[in-house]
């Protein structure tokens, strides 16, 4: 730094500079205007360009851009407050005063981060601009060389002097009238265009995108145009902003559209993660959906989309395309996750608890492209969705659900309107099909949602009472049953997992480890996941605690392995609970060599593992200590009950508990139902109760 600021300094320059490092950029200054407008026009002199490249991406954010245009918009009127507001000034600066270089700057610079071609429109005139420009820079670059320094006021001396200079005619008193009646007539020019641009630039929402009254569009088309990997983040700005894409930006995606394969619009894991997060069911996605389909661009990234374009399937049921009847199941799902339609809370609740929903979403969008031909449409929807995910690139377990409730969307309502629900073979081998409740809720919100968009008359309250009638005999049929089938030596299940076993995992290992856990631990989990927990079941001794923490979305995930011991489960619980976390939901099970293993997901409210550097390897070292008896989880409780970190919740009632056990639902377990108000370390003291009388705490749901 010496070798590049000293010569300058010795040269007489007046240079500033910070020195930072790459962590100060994860979050803006937004108390520190000038350091953002330096961001936005920083550019390489020396060193690592990619470097520069990297932190001026962070300034190119959706919230940078607006929070650098209300920046400068306050630098504007700050400095504009010390010259009284008016660029009438005998004595001006002419780099800093109203109308000058500064303003000249601030226009450009806020049209080009919301619409460059508001220079252009209006009051607002580039070529007067350009002008101004050229004339204050002469003046203040004359000022500088007479002062021989950084010298910006054009003071009455400075005046006749350069007057002279500029060669303008007539007697001494002449020429200065003469400089400053330009000097004023550029100033205006400037001035006003600054206003207009002001007043009417668009709200920036996004990297190249900005709101304007008509909805959001594109600030730079051509740039858009070599990116259509950012065309998503348009829509996905509109359903943020809850107001439309423009009619003009919609033309011109589909005057464009054919340009790019559909490879062409999701190139990186950032992209098809962005896909994702858009298709997540909340207030105007349907809308949404609907402009991307009818500009062309839905089916242009899905092909297979395409072929069902204002497809006609005639039948005594279905009143729409059948196009538009799977937009109408994704506008009947967003309405669920709004509660916009009264009585459907219960619905509504299965939809908020999913951990996934936007797969759900994925498969309904899906569920009915098979029908482009007149063959059973099932199999061919999935053979069209399990190519479209391939080219996406998703996960493997999202895969497996989404083809999954494809290839299944149908059985439900055969169930509930065509079979005797109440007999419990049928129950059961509707949980066989499901395995687990993520599966079962989002097949039941399929099936509601894809029969309410056959037409208006369809799901009638009697057919929406028998669906959930089903969905709860199933549900408890799952998780009042789930650990009484153990996986046996020769489960496919358990098979299938041996013969796609990584190398550095054994046959051994995983029969081992697997082999006495309840069936449904193979459809929890996905493969990479068992592969995870056998490795972290290695080498088990006595008093050994085995954890791994990772983020999974908006959750944490927790994973313990360990040897059964009494008060493994309430122990693990209150560790939870004693760092104010918030259990949302955990699997707890053992095999039949004793080896425990527990999953928790959790939030953490406080931050504590995302602003403490070493929150992570803290949390991990109480929790062993916990576990094997070294530290007291009571004491914890205890101490964070009485700190002022714990706040109850004030206002609201107490209301008495609700117990009961079910003997007969299981084989196995006994069943304890338990309905009561939040506390801290609720699920602590209640496993610890359990676990004093001698038995074991299985799980939770």
């Amino acid at each position: 730094m010496r070798s590049i600021l000293h010569p300058l300094w010795d040269a007489r320059f007046s240079v500033g500079h910070q020195i930072r490092q790459m962590a100060d950029f994860a979050e803006l200054e937004i108390d520190n205007p000038e350091f953002l407008l330096a961001l936005l026009d920083a550019r390489a002199v020396a060193g690592d360009a990619p470097l520069l490249d990297r932190i001026a991406e962070r300034v190119r954010s959706p919230a940078a851009h607006a929070r650098i245009v209300d920046a400068l918009n306050r630098l504007i009127d700050e400095r504009h407050a010390r010259f009284n507001g008016t660029f009438y000034q005998l004595e001006p600066d002419v780099k800093d005063a109203p109308g000058a270089l500064r303003d000249v700057w601030a226009a450009r610079t806020i049209a080009a981060i919301t619409d460059p071609a508001l220079i252009d429109r209006g009051a607002a005139d580039r070529a007067r601009l350009d002008d101004a420009e050229e004339f204050l820079l002469r003046l203040r670059s004359i000022l500088h060389v007479e002062h021989r320094r950084n010298h910006n006021v054009l003071n009455h001396e400075a005046q006749e002097r350069i007057a002279q200079l500029m060669g303008y005619a007539g007697a001494p008193r002449q020429q200065v009238e003469r400089l400053m009646g330009d000097y004023f007539r550029h100033a205006r020019a400037v001035s006003r265009s600054l206003e207009a641009i002001r007043q009417t630039a668009p709200e920036p929402v996004g990297a190249n995108l900005v709101r304007s009254r008509d909805g959001i569009r594109f600030v730079d088309l051509e740039y858009a145009d070599r990116h259509p990997e950012t065309w998503l983040s348009l829509f996905q700005a509109a359903l943020d902003a809850a107001t439309a894409v423009t009619g003009g930006t919609l033309a011109w995606i589909e005057q464009r559209i054919d340009r790019h394969a559909p490879e062409a619009f999701f190139p990186g894991p950032a992209d098809r993660a962005a896909l994702l997060t858009f298709l997540r069911p909340r207030a105007g996605l349907y809308a949404r959906l609907s402009e991307m389909h009818d500009c062309g661009l839905l089916g242009r990234m899905f092909p297979e989309f395409q072929a069902i374009f204002c497809r006609v399937v005639r039948d005594f049921y279905h009143k729409y395309t059948v196009d538009e009847h799977t937009l109408l199941t994704i506008r009947n799902l967003e309405r669920l996750a709004t509660r916009a339609v009264k009585g459907r809370e219960r619905f509504s609740a299965l939809l908020a608890d999913l951990a996934q929903p936007e797969l759900l979403v994925l498969s309904l969008l899906f569920h009915d492209v098979g029908k482009w031909r007149d063959e059973d449409h099932v199999e061919e929807s999935a053979r069209m969705a399990l190519q479209m995910m391939h080219r996406l690139e998703l996960p493997d377990d999202s895969i497996a659900v989404v083809d999954f409730l494809i290839r299944h969307h149908t059985r439900m309502s055969l169930i509930a309107f065509r079979r005797d629900t109440e007999d419990p073979e049928i129950v059961r081998q509707l949980a066989d099909l499901v395995g687990i409740e993520e599966r079962l809720k989002m097949l039941c919100l399929l099936t509601l949602v894809d029969i309410e968009a056959v037409n208006p008359d369809t799901l009638t309250s009697w057919r929406e009472e028998l669906l959930w009638r089903l969905y709860v005999d199933t549900y408890n049929h799952l998780t009042l049953e789930y650990a009484d089938e153990r996986i046996e030596h020769e489960e496919s299940g358990l098979r299938a997992l041996v013969a796609g076993r990584p190398a550095d995992v054994t046959d051994a290992e995983i029969a081992r480890f697997v082999e006495g856990l309840p069936r449904r631990y193979l459809q929890l989990f996905p493969r990479d996941e068992i592969y995870r927990h056998v490795r972290l079941a290695r080498d088990m001794r006595p008093d050994d605690v085995h954890a791994d923490l990772k983020r999974k979305d908006s959750l944490w995930e927790l994973t313990v392995a360990t040897l059964d011991e009494p008060f493994v489960f309430s122990n693990i619980c209150g560790a939870l609970s004693s760092f104010g976390m918030d259990i949302a939901r955990g699997h707890a099970m053992t095999n039949p060599n004793g080896l425990v293993l527990d999953v928790f997901q959790f939030t953490d409210q406080e931050r504590f593992l995302e602003l403490n550097a070493a929150g992570r390897d803290q949390f991990l070292a109480v929790l062993a200590d916990v576990i094997s008896g070294r530290a007291d989880v009571t004491d914890r409780l205890r101490a964070r009950e009485q700190s002022v970190l714990y706040r109850r919740r004030p206002g609201v009632t107490s209301t008495p508990p609700v117990i009961h056990a079910d003997n007969q639902s299981s084989r196995r377990y006994t069943i304890l139902d338990l309905v009561a108000d939040n506390a801290l370390g609720l699920l602590h003291r209640v496993s610890r109760v359990i676990s004093r009388h001698g038995c074991d705490a299985g799980g939770m749901r």
